[in-house]
């Protein structure tokens, strides 16, 4: 077999297998580019660049609509879920494997591996501090609807004080005898649970979600 033919072929494996190593960990977590997505996007991105090479193309050109594909599956992969957007961990994830089936193409093995470790340790490794943020610094969307009354929306902005969280005032709209109230509540998992333990309790709250 042509020595070249066996090198390129050598890289199609090593693409296939650092996108199965990301792809294992998107897969454990159920996201929606998991393990096969993410061997398709490291093969696919070597394959382009082999074949740009062997057609003595502009290589900037050929890597730069790599990058340009890369986007449109990334949007695919973000949405809004629950006044929230997800995806975008996953997206960035997709676009760095690409970047590592580039690498492999150009025959840059040693920064595609090194790359591929940097890409683990972050999304493994870096959870817990993550988690350690989150439960110091949430931000909620809290949306109240209770019984209208004078300076009724006041009073939860006063028990957000009290609790000592940030609250931005967002949409508030009147529909006959009831009111609705939206913030942006900023503050720690444990001020945000008492808070919602207290709203829980309240008789005046006829239904709120966050």
């Amino acid at each position: 077999m042509n020595s070249f033919l066996t090198e390129d072929i050598l890289k199609l494996l090593i693409a296939a297998g650092l996108g199965a190593l990301i792809g294992v960990e998107r897969e454990y977590h159920s996201k929606s580019a998991g393990l096969r997505t993410m061997i398709l996007i490291s093969i696919g991105s070597t394959l382009f660049t082999v074949i740009s090479a062997k057609l003595g193309g502009d290589a900037g050109r050929i890597a730069a609509n790599i990058v340009t594909g890369i986007g449109f599956i990334g949007g695919g992969i973000i949405f809004r879920e629950n006044n929230r957007v997800v995806g975008i961990t996953t997206a960035a994830t997709a676009w760095a494997t690409a970047a590592l089936g580039m690498c492999v193409g150009i025959g840059y093995y040693e920064i595609a591996t090194v790359s591929s470790g940097i890409v683990l340790f972050v999304l493994y490794a870096l959870v817990p501090v993550q988690n350690i943020i989150k439960r110091r610094n949430q931000l909620r969307n809290y949306r109240i609807v209770c019984k209208f009354q004078q300076k009724t929306l006041k009073n939860y902005e006063m028990l957000f004080r009290e609790l000592d969280l940030d609250a931005k005032c967002g949409i508030q709209s009147r529909v006959g005898d009831t009111i609705t109230g939206t913030w942006i509540v900023q503050g720690s998992e444990r001020k945000h649970e008492k808070l919602t333990k207290i709203l829980l309790n309240d008789p005046e709250v006829i239904e709120f979600d966050f």
